[in-house]
């Protein structure tokens, strides 16, 4: 499974592109609400920093509009990807980009059967929510599951992308049931990162270490 970073904070991003795991970036207008800049300068700055899809939404709600602004969008750089909600209209703007060789993740998918007419309007990512399905609660992981299952002998190269993930638990369950992606928030990375008891080996590595070379300096 890819892991990709769901941010639009350059520095988060660099940060963690430079440990050498990031596959790619997921954006969205809540996340770019977060910080200063121009969106496209952001855009195109990311994808200076991670050689890799980069899914960059539309805000448009019609289908001509979605169209306008992500052909638009994808001509920032080849890696851009055009996000699209999943709606009637976001599945009749998705078939025309598509049908323009433009890929789009379709985003705010909760259930397989609008993972199914994701798929078959041509989106070459589609994006279950994991964590925003628990907080009306129902489980975001078995959500997820159905979809891996139902795209599983779909006759498209669509990858499935977890999404909204709150937890290395969840990142842990989409790897094991065969998602492809994880898009992972910043803190998330460092959780995965993070044991105590990783700390105190090395602390004691490192104890070691020193106590030896002061044996041999004396």
């Amino acid at each position: 499974m890819k892991l990709f970073i769901d941010t639009a904070d350059l520095k988060e991003i660099e940060t963690l592109a430079a440990w050498g795991v990031l596959k790619g970036v997921t954006t969205n207008p809540s996340l770019l609400a977060q910080v200063d800049g121009d969106e496209m300068s952001i855009y195109r700055r990311i994808c200076e920093l991670v050689d890799g899809p980069i899914s960059a939404e539309v805000v448009a709600s019609g289908r001509a509009g979605m169209v306008e602004e992500g052909k638009r969008l994808a001509a920032l750089h080849p890696n851009i990807v055009v996000k699209i909600p999943t709606s009637a209209e976001g599945l009749a703007a998705t078939a025309v980009l598509a049908s323009q060789d433009i890929p789009v993740n379709m985003t705010l998918c909760f259930t397989a059967p609008q993972a199914l007419l994701a798929a078959s309007s041509g989106a070459r990512y589609v994006s279950p929510f994991v964590g925003r399905y628990d907080d009306i609660g129902n489980s975001g992981i078995d959500a997820l599951r159905e979809v891996v299952e139902a795209l599983l002998g779909f006759d498209s190269e669509v990858e499935v992308l977890a999404a909204s993930i709150r937890t290395p638990i969840h990142v842990i369950e989409a790897a094991k049931m065969g998602a492809d992606i994880a898009t992972i928030p910043p803190k998330i990375f460092y959780q995965m990162l993070e044991h105590p008891l990783t700390n105190i080996g090395l602390e004691k590595f490192n104890q070691d270490a020193a106590a030896r070379q002061a044996r041999q300096a004396g």
